[in-house]
């Protein structure tokens, strides 16, 4: 197998990975590794695979390893509940959302040996969706990043300063004190 075609095989597992976690609709109607069942973007769209490459994170030199880890449950997951895989994907992208999920779910249990990779993995899906921690947030902002966008988070006021007009109880938790300037800060 070709460099291009490893990487690619590497990539589409862990986007299958990242999709089951925090699913997402596809990219386009060839998309195999998002499988669809959620509206609008998820995991994928918000960077999942760009954050498990940032060297930051510490295991950018083992993702070819768990994706390969992870297509060797599918090919098990498959035989034993005689289900049959489409060879031109990987084989953790040949399963449909339900049998990634039956997977997953399999991997992430109590007493599973490999349990800590995976949970870690999944939440580096998380962390992507929900913080952006490789994009700087400004930028990640700017660019609409949907995991910042669906947490309630958009760029700034034409000023610089982040308002929230509408309160996460629906109303002040406390009243502005009286010497409060008008930028928020203490008189």
């Amino acid at each position: 197998m070709t460099p291009d075609a490893e990487d690619d095989r590497r990539r589409t597992t862990l986007e299958a990975f990242a999709d089951t976690i925090i699913p997402g609709e596809r990219r386009g109607p060839d998309d195999r590794s998002v499988a669809g069942a959620a509206p609008g973007p998820g995991a994928v769209a918000a960077g999942a695979v760009e954050l498990l490459e940032t060297p930051a994170v510490g295991i950018v030199d083992d993702l070819g390893v768990l994706a390969g880890l992870l297509n060797e449950h599918a090919e098990l997951h498959a035989r034993i509940n005689d289900l049959v895989l489409d060879r031109d994907v990987p084989p953790f992208v040949a399963l449909d959302f339900a049998e990634r999920t039956a997977l997953v779910r399999a991997l992430v249990a109590p007493g599973h040996p490999e349990k800590d990779m995976w949970v870690s993995l999944a939440l580096f899906s998380n962390m992507a969706f929900d913080t952006a921690p490789h994009l700087h947030t400004t930028d990640a902002l700017d660019a609409g990043h949907p995991g910042l966008r669906t947490m309630g988070l958009f760029p700034p006021d034409a000023d610089g300063l982040h308002r929230f007009p509408e309160f996460s109880y629906g109303r002040p938790l406390a009243s502005v004190h009286p010497r409060t300037t008008p930028s928020g800060s203490p008189e």
